[in-house]
């Protein structure tokens, strides 16, 4: 038997027989649902047969027949039906386990969220993005779609999606563009590392979406649940539906804070913070001014991460404070890291080095975090040393800051934009997704090998933008991403080892090394941070001004 479980409650397969009954009862199930209709194949046994050999054994049988391609509304409530009054666990079947899957998911429609039915299905081996629209509608067939119709529309107003839909608007400016977010609030997420080591206030950080929507670009309010490339349909939470001609995908990713045991309970107290989130980091500052002695950890969990140099740079501002006040010989400073390297790009790891001399700080290579326990002030790390068996060590605390797991957004996991590990599948130098011709992405949510920072999406959206005006004149893509990525480390309060750095590696250096050398801290980078990179993004990325991030030409190479 190929036993496909969805959930504690319910398991589908391809069809039994009579046969796989006794083995049935053997593992557990109380419950069988036929979904295949008698005579669909020659050699498919009757359900009479199955319910003969289920009372035999003990189990109860339903018979919910289905025409492979027809399921309906009332079908669906049937299967709950059964579902409800059925032993359990309950086993239903069909000639390939597709309609009873599909079954399941319209009969959750309106006890789960859609990402996570679309999950249970895809992670049981079965794709339900077709009947998506169907499960958002609450397991409703729609009766009037009401789709909005735009050129291109944009799912994600971060970072990413308000700038290409700037560059978009500075080519085209009567181009017909839809934003959808349901944000209220847009946030400069580079800022909060300077907000946790008492430089920027938290306020400054923060502008209402809707001063930022560019001029004349729709805002659509609200949330996306799935997609429907098939159809150039988006689907948008209550099963609105929004068509494109064109589709950016940039929504960022997910950051899973419950994906350490106890870290959620734990955030915000018991010198538990992380600079992560806007209403952390000032409580990041306020556990760095207030520690006298003890152990600080700092945390970096597997990559890919939104600025992997974020967990260190919080390490060096908060070492920074206790060395300037004369507490620094008093607190043991751990940075925990899942994985094997300071950095990883290695012209940048000499200088970060001293800093780590510098501070006394232990460097914990492959300690991964999985569990906080908030009260006892006690950290649980799981360490996987290459060719070691896994172990699981625990450190006290007095402060801890965490960087959590991070994922692409759930709806875009379960997505057919999605590869094998849940991002959006794309060109790493067109940016345009390897399936869809439509569809283009940037920004965190994509696999592109490159950093996962704002000055990755500052580079990437004119890029975008310009290879969607050339699709929309008939013409292939005309510019190219190198996977540059910039990571102002700051290594100390006044000075900054400015990384800067594209796919594989390479340097791509902004500025002549006699104005800021990036591979030493210097006093010039902390100017650029602190000073112009805030009204940069503002005034200049958000707004299609692309200072220092005009797209590059496509090379025969790189097509």
């Amino acid at each position: 038997m190929d036993i496909h479980t969805i959930d504690d409650r319910l398991a589908v397969s391809p069809q039994i027989t009579a046969a796989d009954v006794a083995a049935l009862a053997a593992e557990g199930y109380r419950g069988i649902i036929c979904n295949r209709p008698d005579g669909e194949g020659a050699d498919q046994p009757s359900f009479e047969e199955i319910e003969r050999a289920a009372s035999e054994n003990g189990l109860e049988a339903r018979y919910l027949p289905v025409t492979t391609g027809m399921v309906r509304d009332a079908d669906a409530e049937a299967f709950a039906e059964a579902l409800r009054t059925l032993p359990g666990p309950v086993l239903a079947y069909c000639r390939s386990g597709t309609r009873s899957a599909t079954l399941w998911a319209l009969s959750e429609a309106t006890a789960r969220p859609l990402p996570d039915i679309l999950a249970r299905t895809k992670a049981a081996g079965y794709d339900m993005s077709g009947v998506a629209r169907r499960i958002a509608n609450g397991g409703k067939t729609p009766t009037d779609t009401g789709d909005a119709h735009y050129k291109v529309v944009v799912v994600g107003a971060g970072a990413g999606g308000i700038a290409v839909a700037a560059s978009l608007k500075a080519r085209k400016p009567g181009l017909e563009i839809a934003v959808i977010d349901p944000a209220d609030i847009h946030y400069y997420q580079p800022g909060w590392t300077m907000v946790g080591g008492g430089i920027f206030e938290a306020s400054d950080t923060a502008k209402t979406m809707g001063s930022l929507i560019p001029s004349g670009v729709t805002w659509i309010k609200a949330a996306v649940a799935a997609f429907e490339p098939q159809s150039d349909a988006v689907i948008l939470d209550g099963c609105r539906v929004v068509k494109y001609d064109r589709l950016i995908v940039c929504p960022g990713l997910k950051l899973d804070w419950h994906g350490v045991e106890g870290l959620v309970e734990s955030l915000g107290r018991n010198g538990v913070t992380s600079n992560y989130r806007y209403d952390l980091a000032p409580y990041t500052w306020q556990l760095v001014q207030q520690m006298r002695s003890g152990a600080a950890l700092f945390t970096q969990p597997p990559m890919p991460i939104k600025c992997a140099g974020a967990p260190q740079k919080a390490m060096y501002l908060s070492a920074d404070h206790w060395h300037r006040t004369g507490r620094l010989s008093d607190i043991d400073i751990h940075f925990c890291n899942a994985g094997g390297v300071l950095f990883g790009v290695k012209d940048y790891v000499p200088a970060l080095m001293e800093y780590v001399k510098k501070y006394d700080a232990s460097l914990d290579f492959f300690h991964n975090l999985v569990a906080v326990d908030g009260p006892a002030k006690r950290a649980t790390f799981e360490v996987k040393h290459p060719e070691e068996a896994p172990r699981q060590v625990t450190m006290d605390f007095e402060m801890i800051h965490v960087c959590p797991p991070q994922t692409a957004p759930d709806f875009v996991r379960v997505s057919p934009l999605a590869d094998v590990a849940g991002w959006v599948d794309v060109d790493q130098a067109t940016l345009r997704h390897k399936r869809f011709d439509n569809i283009w992405a940037l920004g965190d949510v994509t696999n592109a090998p490159n950093a996962k920072t704002a000055a990755a999406a500052r580079k990437q959206a004119p890029t975008v933008a310009e290879n969607v005006i050339a699709d929309m004149r008939g013409r292939s893509a005309v510019a190219q991403y190198d996977g540059y990525g910039s990571c102002p480390l700051t290594v100390e309060r006044g000075k900054i080892v400015l990384a800067e750095f594209g796919y594989g590696g390479a340097l791509k250096p902004s500025f002549p090394t006699w104005l800021v050398d990036g591979t030493r801290p210097t006093r010039a980078a902390w100017l650029l941070k602190e000073r112009m990179l805030p009204p940069i993004y503002w005034k200049a990325m958000l707004r299609g001004r692309e200072w220092m991030a005009k797209p590059a030409r496509l090379t025969a190479a790189a097509e």
